[in-house]
This record gives structure tokens, sequence and C-alpha cells, in this order.
């Protein structure tokens, strides 16, 4: 039996981005719709039913971040990534507070393109089996029985240290703000020093002396990332 193919709405205004975005994604085996602005795109996607949308902002009749809240204002849980020329860092903070799983800058490469679809592609299927055991690499999380091991040996972590791991494991392989870390583990406290001390402290613990994180990456500005599962 062949995997269903995976359908992805391209929303966006410039012929060229979309055409790019056709041939690479139908290379890589996804089927693409096309919508051209927001009308559009709200159309679409009650009438194509697409597994995943990438949503530039700049489109001609709605900015982008208004349609994304608009989206998830309907609880349309479809996985959103955003393709943008624009790189400032409120901008960014924005969309993915309005719920968008990713936030890609054009120009961009398409095999990471791909990478970032299908890891908003799994996370979305992880969090609709709301599997108890998360496992990614050496560390594993039981958020049932909260416990946290590396290599098999349990790590005790402060119960701050633990819920900040368990908001990045419920969204690994996306892109998590200092806001919604703030505002999750500290109920909106504003200080993101406090958080960068305590991720610090939470690294100690669960990386395997690497240099470079291998689970908690660092996203300059916004937030952090949790690797995604197995």
């Amino acid at each position: 039996m062949t995997n269903p193919i995976v359908k992805i709405l391209i929303v966006d205004d410039e012929p060229p981005i979309r055409k790019l975005l056709r041939v690479g994604l139908t290379a890589e085996g996804f089927a693409v719709v096309n919508a051209t602005n927001a009308a559009d795109a709200m159309a679409k996607v009650e009438v194509e039913k697409p597994d995943l949308i990438l949503l530039d902002l700049g489109l001609p009749d709605m900015q982008g971040h208004d349609l994304l809240a608009r989206w998830r204002h309907a609880l349309i849980e479809l996985p959103i990534i955003i393709l943008s020329s624009r790189t400032d860092e409120p901008g960014i903070v924005k969309a993915l507070e309005l719920g968008a799983d990713d936030y890609v800058t054009k120009p961009f490469g398409t095999k990471e393109l791909v990478a970032r679809i299908r890891v908003a592609l799994r996370h979305r299927l992880q969090q609709q089996g709301e599997r108890p055991v998360f496992q990614t690499g050496a560390l594993s999380v039981d958020l049932v029985k909260r416990i946290v091991k590396v290599a098999g040996k349990e790590v005790k972590l402060s119960p701050k240290e633990y819920e900040i791991l368990r908001v990045l494991v419920q969204h690994a392989g996306k892109v998590i703000t200092h806001q919604h870390l703030l505002k999750q583990v500290w109920s909106g406290s504003t200080d993101v020093q406090y958080l960068r001390v305590y991720v610090r402290q939470l690294r100690q613990k669960i990386e395997l002396g690497s240099n470079e994180p291998q689970y908690i990456t660092t996203e300059t500005g916004v937030g952090y990332r949790l690797r995604e599962a197995d």
C-alpha cells in the first residue's frame, strides 16, 4: 500500500515563488494547491482540505498575520509555516505567537523547507496521538510519571526546569518563543534573562557534554526549539 499524498496549500502572490515551490515540492512527492490572496486561501482551505499551509505575510488583500490569526481563531489546526522576506524579530515572534508552526525567510533552500514541512507534519501527528513518553536521541521524558532520563539514567530537574522541558516536549520540532515559555512557566513574567538562566541549567543536565546543544537549540532573539521525537 502506498502512503497517501500530502497536499500543501501555497499562499503567495508572487508567481516565481509559487512556481519554485510547486516544482520543488512536487519533485518531493507532495501535491500542491495555489492561492494568490487571503480570500482565495480561505476558500481553498475549505474546498481542498490541505494537510499543511505555506503562508506569505505580504498578501495584497490582507496581512498574513491577520489571516493566520483568523484561521487559528476559527480553530483551523493545520500546520502553518510562514514564508517571508521579512527578517525582523518582532514579525517572527508575532507569527509564532499567533500560532505559526515555523518561520522560513526568503530566499530559502528547498531541502531545508521540505525538512521543516516534515517536522511540522510529524509534530501535528504526535499532538494528536498524545504519546506519554517522548524520546529523542538519548533523552526520554515520561510526561505521566514526570521522569527524565539521559542514556538510561534518571536526571533530577527542579520544578521550573521540568516545566520548561515539558512545554518544549509538547511542541518538539517547533520554535517556542521566550514569551510563550514565560507565560506557561512563570504565568507571564517578562524577564527573559531569568528564562535563559534556567535553560542553561537544563542544558547542563540533559546535554551530553557537547559544545553545541543537541536537544535544545536557540533561535536567536526569538526562543528555543527542542529536537523532534525519533
